[in-house]
């Protein structure tokens, strides 16, 4: 069957959808309407690092799109305090009602006051979407009465102003009052945001990595770009034992195995008990990180010595520590240690696990592999996540696109293959599902260690030095090479070649990257290669937040361009219910359009477009009598 055979036979089975010239009309109209409206409006944020309060406010008040809004419908009508009251109702709204019904303040004035509010605030927020999209944003189970609300002019007709009168004293009156309140809200967070990107890296120092994941997964339109401590986190729950040595490490550095144990379920009790009669003397924690510290290296050689590949031959070093001397030695030169006790070292060979420590790796990798909680956030994770997206003309990932030192893309080879720029990435996307759907392959699961820690890892782009700065006094030793992506991503003409590389129009494209944190207090800017490349890792965690000086980006792209959004530091929830303190926010404009983007300049609108050709392609076989529509 040749092309023009296929395309005929599409058109019969669209016929069976719009069967008659009447809905080919309606179709047509319908989806050119839709092409003119304003492009939806777009979030992009990285690096979260576990920081779920801070998150949770943010994603509750999209990032001060909120506040701007409700300042802007409500500015003759509302003090300020009113207005920062009424944006926690939308922010809070069941601790909000909560707080008030304690207090006696919910009265049927109130409900009624605080629902016109809603309704005001919702229609300005939905001019911009069309009505389907506007009904399928509401919550289930309240469309018929919103979408009337909503639909409705009582300013204009003393009818509808009595229907409208009579729904809400009927909503009010039967209890509905909260759920009704509730539903509007969640409707005004999306029509606040319609698309959410996470540039990589839930994992790491934050408490509550767990929380933030739980709370995605509710979100209506996603999609993520995995970061390095995503990979780290999906290679254990896909059982490899050096990501899980690696991850329980890192739990017990920034004193958080809270997220493991309470939020996967997973005990590191054994651990602890072995470790204590290794190192009596030591702190408990002290004592586990040196036991699985231990254990790591010795993963970490075993997997570099069976995949030769990976390049990595230099990061064994276990058997480079002379034990009789207490040293280490490199190149004929010894360097002092910060630890001398390797109780579970055989000198003959120091690479070689004990038995205790492999029951202590197997059992957590049973651990791993069996909580239910971890196997469904990262299930997740690879359903809505990817290493690389092209989105409306944007490129996002999280780290980099591996080049030399001439900013040209790397020859990387694996498997017998060479791969360089986009291949490279496909490739990687491709072996990182694998390692997850297929799990038997142990080169794949390797392979999810190697994105944590290797020097080509696009998710990593650096050379880990977590033995020297564990064991080695010398910090001269402890310098972590990047990929010289990072040398050139401040030069314009390098972003253009990449975005051409995903086949991006570089004139209009951006690269939207996070993993390096911006150091705004010494005047860095996350704007590079004048604006082809936005770096949105501004510290959310509050261990980073000394060395970017602000709490967080959230870049926000719509219909005008695009702005850049600095959050300052956030206290907690308690304390935005108790004094409507809402997270300060500097907004900066990165990009500034002259004309409005419509959805015609989406990917939404290249589907809708390939629609309306095909629907003007039937509309002509009904019109040349070619096929016969029903009448």
């Amino acid at each position: 069957m040749n092309m023009q055979e296929q395309k005929y036979k599409y058109l019969e089975l669209l016929a069976e959808k719009y069967p008659t010239r009447q809905s080919v009309y309606a179709q047509l109209i319908h989806l050119n309407g839709v092409l003119s409206l304003p492009k939806p409006t777009e979030h992009f944020m990285s690096d979260l690092h576990g920081e779920y309060e801070s998150f949770f406010h943010i994603l509750n008040n999209c990032s001060g799109v909120i506040k701007e809004k409700v300042a802007k419908v409500f500015e003759n009508s509302m003090s300020d305090d009113e207005q920062a009251d009424f944006c926690t109702l939308i922010y809070y709204p069941q601790e909000k009602l909560m707080a008030m019904r304690k207090n006696n303040l919910l009265t049927p004035e109130y409900y009624k006051k605080m629902i016109l509010n809603l309704l005001d605030l919702a229609k300005f927020m939905s001019h911009k979407y069309q009505p389907r999209e506007v009904n399928n944003a509401i919550p289930e189970g309240y469309g018929t009465i919103i979408e009337e609300l909503l639909r409705g002019r009582p300013e204009a007709d003393y009818v509808p102003r009595v229907y409208r009168e009579k729904m809400l004293t009927t909503l009010i009156s039967i209890g509905s009052g909260d759920d009704f309140i509730i539903a509007f809200t969640v409707l005004i967070k999306r029509l606040a945001v319609a698309r959410l990107h996470i540039v990589g890296d839930f994992f790491d120092r934050g408490r509550r990595p767990d929380a933030i994941l739980d709370m995605i997964m509710q979100h209506y339109s996603i999609d993520i770009q995995w970061g390095n401590h995503d990979v780290l986190w999906m290679g254990a729950a896909c059982g490899s034992e050096t990501c899980i040595a690696e991850v329980v490490r890192l739990s017990l550095k920034y004193d958080n195995i809270d997220v493991l144990e309470r939020g996967y379920a997973i005990s590191v009790r054994p651990l602890f008990l072995f470790a204590s009669k290794l190192y009596p003397a030591d702190n408990p924690n002290v004592a586990a990180q040196k036991a699985i510290s231990i254990i790591l290296f010795k993963q970490e050689a075993a997997l570099i010595k069976r995949n030769p590949e990976f390049g990595m031959q230099s990061r064994i070093l276990l058997d480079k520590i002379d034990y009789e001397k207490k040293c280490f030695v490199l190149k004929g030169k010894a360097y002092e240690l910060t630890i001398t006790d390797f109780p579970t070292i055989n000198r003959a060979n120091p690479l070689e696990l004990t038995l205790d420590e492999k029951l202590i790796i197997k059992d957590l990798r049973t651990s791993f592999m069996a909580s239910p909680q971890l196997q469904r956030h990262v299930q997740f994770l690879y359903q809505k996540g990817s290493i690389y997206k092209c989105y409306n003309g944007n490129l996002l990932f999280h780290g980099c696109v591996p080049v030399d030192s001439k900013g040209a893309f790397k020859n990387i080879r694996f498997e017998g293959k060479n791969y360089a720029g986009r291949a490279y990435l496909d490739y990687v996307d491709q072996k990182v599902r694998q390692a997850y759907f297929d799990g038997k392959d142990q080169h794949t699961i390797d392979f999810m260690w190697y994105l944590w820690c290797g020097i080509n890892s696009p998710v990593s782009g650096r050379k880990m030095k977590i033995f020297e700065r564990i064991y080695l006094k010398d910090k001269n030793l402890w310098e972590e090479p990047t990929d010289e992506y990072f040398s050139y991503y401040d030069k314009e003409w390098f972003c253009k070649k990449i975005l051409q590389e995903f086949n991006l129009n570089p004139k209009h494209g951006h690269i939207i990257n996070g993993h390096v944190p911006i150091k705004v207090k010494d005047g860095e800017s996350p704007i590079k290669a004048s604006g082809k490349a936005i770096v949105i890792d501004g510290g959310f965690c509050r261990a980073y937040h000394k060395k970017t000086g602000i709490a967080g980006f959230t870049l926000v792209s719509n219909s005008r361009g695009l702005r850049l959004i600095e959050h300052r530091d956030f206290s907690n929830v308690q304390t935005a219910l108790m004094n409507n303190k809402d997270i300060e926010s500097v907004s900066k404009s990165v990009e500034v359009q002259s004309y409005q983007t419509t959805i015609a300049d989406t990917d939404e609108g290249e589907i809708i477009q390939d629609k309306i050709n095909d629907l003007y392609h039937l509309m002509l076989l009904y019109k040349n009598g070619i096929l016969k529509p029903l009448e």
